[in-house]
């Protein structure tokens, strides 16, 4: 490759890159966004249904859910270290083991309290927590949701011990969103007119350039 067409390949990859928004793997020049907002966990989509739960139950479980998320993300996305779910998910389990605990009890007091045998209600936390797994198992989206879970983690070990509800109220919303996939929206460039997100590519095949290394017009960016 001539030194001219390695310059406009390097100006075109700059340019790419200027408008890129931080990250930890850097997955997206332009990151999705998903829905936020706090939560209840009586949401469509946000967790299995626990009919007649309490308040306090619902807010148990939803933790409950935000801990399988982050266990399922530490497990399958150790395919990039730099997002550190792996070690996010053991700190969440050694700071905030206490609220764990406790929120499981809650959940298991509310299959005691709704199922007719304690039997039947160990058979039903057991198949809760299996789906609950399984809910968060992707392969289509599994870079959206390594992401977000990542960021979702750093929330998680930083929160303050007795709060990690709270995490799971602000930010459940977003995790099961990242479960759904996502393209990432064409290339952002701030010198672009709106609608015009696609910057144009010189051909750098060796037929779109002469002997001294002058790019021919009549190449098309795309041809």
């Amino acid at each position: 490759m001539s030194i001219r067409r390695k310059a406009y390949f390097l100006a075109f990859a700059g340019a790419m890159l200027a408008g890129a928004a931080p990250a930890s793997a850097q997955f997206f020049l332009n990151p999705p966004k998903f829905a936020s907002g706090p939560v209840s966990g009586s949401e469509p989509g946000i967790m299995l249904p626990l009919p007649g739960a309490t308040p306090e139950e619902q807010r148990a479980a939803l933790l409950w859910n935000l801990r399988s998320g982050l266990n399922v993300a530490a497990l399958q996305c150790q395919f990039e270290p730099t997002l550190l779910t792996l070690s996010n998910y053991n700190a969440m389990l050694n700071n905030h083991r206490d609220e764990l605990a406790a929120s499981f009890e809650t959940l298991t007091e509310y299959f005691q309290r709704t199922a007719k045998t304690k039997k039947e209600a160990q058979t039903l936390l057991d198949q809760y927590g299996t789906k609950t797994y399984q809910g968060f198992s992707v392969v289509g989206a599994q870079r959206t949701f390594c992401s977000m879970a990542s960021d979702v983690g750093q929330d998680a070990i930083w929160a303050p011990r007795g709060a990690l509800t709270n995490v799971a109220i602000n930010r459940m919303r977003e995790l099961r969103g990242s479960l759904v996939y996502t393209r990432e929206p064409i290339a952002y460039n701030p010198w672009l007119p709106p609608g015009q997100g696609r910057l144009p590519v010189p051909n750098l095949d060796d037929r779109c350039w002469d002997k001294k290394g002058q790019w021919r017009k009549r190449c098309n960016p795309d041809d």
